[in-house]
């Protein structure tokens, strides 16, 4: 059964024992639009209550991505005209990932291709994360002067050693063994066994049809675990810079290169988000990054951010503050603070 139009940009199907959400908006790598947060969060609601689906699977239509993130040209247009359709955007998204999280049946999220910000908060918070050849996930916020959310925080700042800490401040994608490390999948299964795994799912109901099609994909950060556990071991984001820069080795530099591209402001919250987002569940990390995002959403560097990586795609940020110095303590926590626009109030996840 399909009770999506072929114009809609999720497609939902019940096959045998699976029910199967596909994003279907492939030229635009599967980005989230708020129609579609609304038809993913429908379907799941659709999907609890019919006691022939006994697993979900979620996956992305094309061979480029599973998803490339949430809409951030709308949410730039928004943040120029002070709108309110992204405080709606991230409610619904933020409240979708918990809903994830906490599904009462399996949920099997198959990360191929690209795999950024919004596509973690939908894939990485599921019950069984699959991830593939092509796969490559990252948290890129900072590089548009924005901070990790969609649960990004809780799920970085709960890595081994400070792989969360490199993935956060760098921007950087990684590939399927890294994800594995860190935590954001459990399984490799080669690309080409993909449809079949599905297939096998829709045939039984049973989630441990999985480990028939599993494989090693080798280690992931082999080479460079060992430069990161010692690097990011600081307490502020220059310290980190300092200690990348005496390392010297290739892949320290490289770090450090694209640290230093990213919005002071946002690297500096989001080493900050991160640090207390160790302390805290994925509900209420989630209530954090709400207030963040609102917050930075509001902030110049956002659009700023998007301008230059998105919009005139020069890739020449005007940063305010312009160096990791200027940005003070209290710039820090007013970002991580309450709402400042008193039209939204909290999210208020338990």
């Amino acid at each position: 059964m399909t009770s999506s139009t072929a114009t809609s940009p999720v497609s939902t199907t019940v096959s045998g024992s699976a029910g199967i959400i596909t994003l279907t908006r492939s030229k635009a790598l599967n980005a989230l639009t708020q129609e579609m947060v609304d038809l993913i969060a429908e379907a799941l609601e659709r999907f609890r209550g019919d006691d022939n689906v006994k697993v979900v699977v979620l996956r992305g239509e094309g061979e480029r991505a599973f998803c490339a993130g949430g809409d951030v040209v709308m949410l730039y247009h928004e943040a120029k005209s002070h709108g309110d359709k992204a405080e709606h955007f991230w409610r619904t998204e933020y409240e979708l990932n918990l809903a994830i999280n906490r599904y009462p049946k399996p949920i099997v999220a198959l990360m191929h291709g690209i795999v950024l910000g919004g596509g973690i908060g939908i894939s990485a918070h599921a019950s069984h994360r699959v991830v593939t050849d092509s796969t490559k996930v990252g948290m890129p916020e900072v590089g548009i002067g924005f901070v990790p959310d969609v649960g990004g925080t809780f799920l970085l700042s709960h890595t081994p050693g400070h792989l969360g800490r490199h993935l956060a401040l760098t921007a950087a994608h990684v590939g399927p063994a890294e994800a594995l490390r860190c935590g954001m999948a459990d399984v490799y299964v080669p690309e080409q066994d993909l449809d079949a795994l599905v297939e096998r799912l829709a045939e039984t109901g049973d989630v441990s049809a999985i480990e028939s099609f599993a494989r090693d994909c080798g280690p992931g950060f082999a080479d460079s675990y060992d430069i990161i556990e010692s690097a990011y071991d600081a307490e502020t984001v220059e310290d980190i810079l300092d200690n990348l820069d005496k390392d010297g080795s290739e892949f320290a530099q490289d770090a450090a290169k694209r640290i230093r591209r990213g919005s002071p402001l946002a690297l500096k919250v989001t080493l900050a988000a991160l640090n207390n987002a160790a302390d805290l569940d994925l509900a209420q990390a989630l209530n954090q990054e709400y207030r963040t995002s609102l917050n930075m959403h509001a902030n110049p560097n956002f659009v700023e951010g998007v301008r230059a990586q998105l919009v005139d795609k020069d890739r020449n940020p005007s940063w305010i503050p312009a160096t990791l110095e200027e940005v003070t303590h209290d710039d820090v926590a007013a970002i991580l603070g309450p709402v400042v626009d008193e039209r939204f109030g909290e999210l208020g996840l338990s």
